[in-house]
């Protein structure tokens, strides 16, 4: 009867064994997280079992320690009990033992057993299963009880397949958190690089730093919370920080903000910059700073701050800064990595803007003195004259056509860098005199204009003139040097919406010619007479190329002959222009356009294949030899392409070798040296000779003499005017110079025979005037060289 109840008994506690373990594995398929697991495990697997302790721990590998994650005991508040030791080391007490060996173990009484350790309710018996998967441990699950020998081989049994169960729910479970977190990992992973890649394509593209900064935000605030967020700029030349960009609650501010140097020192933006670090911190370490005196707090106090330093280049640097005031969000390292790479960003963003700038300055504003160019000028006397047509009737627009005085006088006697010292210091005399609405700008060399807009009267132009005047009366002591300014200034208004920018500088430039041809200081206005001449001016200058095409062009010969002679030994070739409509057009009224709009190159070349085909006629027809002189501008010698030109000329009409000199003034001496130097020695094959004219009216012609290959000097003719009862001490001169130079010399202008007696009682070899001859025709001209003049 007995061992009838007692199979009885022991098939109900089977039955009931496997109803938990049914109800168990049905349980698995509802449960998704691990706290939900282990809190079933606790609460009603492992309490139905009659135990009255249990608790689970998880591995950690890394640390070989057990963490417990769930438990139950018997406690007034039985769902919040803890076991005391909530972390076990592998090789702590029976749990840990369990852990280390993978091998479940039934104790059934502790006491005897070394490796147990009391909790703060000791226990007798133990019963401890490890939590496998695949043969690794993933945890424990360890069940006490305060009587000996309480369990059985049968709860072994069912905590065993309990833990086998829950072993795999919870590989399951991580596995697919492992998933879900790869999947959101590769998400973001895709959003950050997108955007990362939007960051570098807007730098990239950024034309204008507002739009870039705008723009900039939008992504930031894509990635991490920016509702509070700004960035600054530092410069370090004038000390002031400038908040560029700055957004509050959300809300951008357009306004920007400018914090003194009296102010920065405080901020804990000047503190990132000075420091050169990202700092990342919470409330508390943000007042630790401001208790340290690093910086004080302006406004309220952020619950999280990240803020990173950067710098364009040695005068530029900055910040940028995301401030949280929510306790829920704290910046973190993988948002300080972020906001690294798009300081990076802002960086080559302003650099490059701050180059593009500086690249517009440049092609727009003279490098010497950093005043506008011509190019600007123009632009915005363009714009100033399409806004006439909203302007009132009697608005009007003046263009100051200035020259300097004498500049080419001081850079010639006192050098290149003592010129540049004293334009500056005009420049910055005459820039404190102007509005700030007006242009100043440099034209080229010692010319500049100053633009003055929307004049209403023009005693507004006069008020210019006598400031200008005012700011120049003093001399000014430029490197040593005591100098005296003052410019001739021209005039021109602009009053309608159909003037041209360019004809308004050619006004003001006529009306400065007509200033400085009347003497120093002088100021003259625009007028009809002027209007006329530039007419003329633009007429000759449409009618040169076809002039050069038509053969319009004829050259006169003037004799050069020996002072004592007579002996002609060559002539200088003149040039004359018989207009089909305006008849016979002097030199001086149309070399000085020619040579102006760079006409001269192909008007010279002209002239010389004529005089060259005189030269070779003359040969052909058996007159002996002769080397004709023929004026050029010195614009041929900044080009090795005249010594082909010459070349050429030369094989084209089987010329002797000697048969042309190559004349050009003093005033037009050359300014690349070594240039030139190359151009007259490639030249030297074919004989060819350099004259230097007008020698003696300049100040520049004594440092050339001894570095160009010149051949001869001409003395001007207003030496040989003052040329009456004596030679002139600096006719004297000259002659000694070239003499000791080993210079040929060719006195110009000999008119009377008084000139002609005192020459030939000095060293002068060779003259030219019309005492003997005016330039002729090339007809003329063979007919006089038989005999002496």
């Amino acid at each position: 009867m007995s061992y009838q109840i007692d199979a009885i008994r022991a098939l109900e506690i089977k039955t009931d064994e496997l109803s938990i373990i049914n109800q168990f594995s049905s349980s698995l398929l509802q449960l998704d997280t691990l706290d939900e697991l282990f809190e079933y495990v606790t609460t009603q697997v492992v309490n139905r079992l009659g135990f009255v302790d249990c608790v689970i721990y998880l591995a950690d590998r890394n640390a070989d320690t057990l963490n417990q994650v769930a438990s139950m005991g018997i406690t007034h508040a039985r769902n919040k009990y803890q076991a005391e030791r909530k972390i076990i080391r592998f090789s702590e007490g029976i749990t840990g033992a369990v852990a280390s060996t993978g091998k479940a173990v039934i104790i059934d009484d502790v006491t005897k057993d070394s490796r147990y350790i009391a909790d703060e309710r000791p226990a007798q018996s133990e019963l401890c299963v490890p939590l496998i998967y695949k043969e690794q441990v993933l945890g424990v699950i360890d069940c006490e009880h305060p009587f000996k020998n309480y369990f059985t081989h049968a709860h072994l049994e069912i905590l065993t397949t309990v833990a086998h169960l829950l072993s795999a729910k919870i590989n399951q479970v991580n596995t697919v958190n492992n998933l879900q977190q790869t999947v959101e990992q590769l998400n973001n992973a895709q959003k950050l690089e997108n955007s990362l890649l939007q960051i570098a394509n807007l730098t990239y593209k950024a034309n204008d730093l507002d739009t870039f900064f705008e723009a900039l935000h939008r992504i930031i605030n894509s990635l991490i919370p920016a509702d509070n967020f700004f960035i600054a700029l530092y410069d370090k030349q004038v000390d002031i920080l400038d908040l560029v960009y700055i957004v509050e609650e959300g809300i951008q501010s357009h306004a920007h903000k400018k914090i003194s140097k009296e102010q920065l020192k405080d901020t804990a933006s000047y503190y990132l910059l000075k420091s050169d670090r990202v700092l990342l911190l919470n409330q508390s370490q943000y007042q630790q700073h401001i208790n340290a005196g690093d910086f004080k707090l302006v406004g309220r106090l952020s619950e999280s701050w990240l803020g990173v330093p950067f710098k364009t280049n040695e005068r530029i640097s900055g910040v940028i800064v995301v401030q949280s005031y929510d306790k829920n969000l704290q910046y973190n390292e993988h948002d300080s990595a972020l906001l690294t790479y798009v300081s990076r960003q802002i960086s080559m963003a302003i650099d490059r803007q701050l180059a593009r700038q500086e690249l517009e300055h440049k092609a727009l504003h003279d490098e010497l003195t950093g005043l506008a160019n011509r190019s600007l000028l123009i632009e915005r006397i363009k714009h100033a004259i399409l806004r006439l047509s909203r302007a009132k009737k009697s608005t009007s627009h003046a263009l100051l056509y200035l020259d300097f005085d004498r500049f080419k006088s001081i850079n010639d006697a006192l050098g290149h860098e003592v010129g540049d010292h004293f334009l500056i210091k005009i420049c910055e005399l005459i820039k404190n005199t102007v509005r700030n609405t007006d242009t100043f700008a440099r034209l080229g060399g010692d010319e500049f204009a100053i633009f003055m807009e929307n004049i209403t009267h023009k005693n507004q132009v006069s008020e210019a003139l006598k400031r200008i005047t005012t700011a120049l009366c003093k001399p000014l002591n430029v490197d040593g040097h005591l100098l005296q300014a003052s410019t001739s200034i021209g005039i021109a208004y602009s009053d309608s919406i159909d003037d041209k920018a360019y004809i308004l500088l050619q006004q003001a430039d006529a009306a400065m010619y007509e200033a400085k041809s009347t003497g120093r200081g002088q100021v003259k206005f625009f007028n009809n007479t002027m209007r006329k001449k530039l007419k003329t001016h633009a007429d000759i200058e449409n009618d040169l190329q076809h002039g050069i095409e038509h053969n319009e062009f004829e050259l006169y010969f003037q004799p050069i002959f020996t002072i004592n002679s007579s002996e002609i030994i060559g002539f200088e070739a003149l040039v004359r222009w018989h207009h089909p409509k305006k008849g016979f057009v002097p030199p001086n009224d149309f070399i000085p356009i020619a040579e102006n709009t760079g006409q001269i190159i192909n008007l010279d070349l002209h002239l010389l294949d004529l005089a060259a085909q005189h030269i070779a006629n003359w040969h052909k027809q058996g007159h002996r030899f002769l080397k004709v002189t023929v004026n050029v501008s010195s614009r041929h010698f900044a080009s090795l392409d005249f010594v082909a030109q010459i070349h050429s000329i030369y094989n084209k009409y089987q010329l002797p070798l000697g048969s042309l000199c190559l004349e050009i003034t003093e005033s037009g001496l050359i300014e690349n040296l070594d240039l030139a130097t190359q151009i007259i020695e490639g030249l030297s094959p074919l004989k060819v000779k350099l004259c230097l004219d007008d020698f003696g009216t300049g100040y520049s012609a004594l440092g050339y003499l001894h570095q160009l290959p010149i051949h001869i000097l001409k003395i001007d003719k207003s030496f040989i005017d003052h040329l009456q009862d004596s030679t002139n001490p600096l006719v004297e001169a000259i002659l000694s110079l070239a003499q000791s130079l080993q210079l040929e010399v060719v006195a110009e202008g000999i008119e009377t025979q008084d000139q002609l007696t005192i020459l030939q009682s000095t060293a002068c070899k060779y003259g030219q005037g019309y005492l003997k001859s005016k330039p002729v025709t090339a007809n003329q001209a063979i007919k006089l060289i038989n005999k002496p003049l």
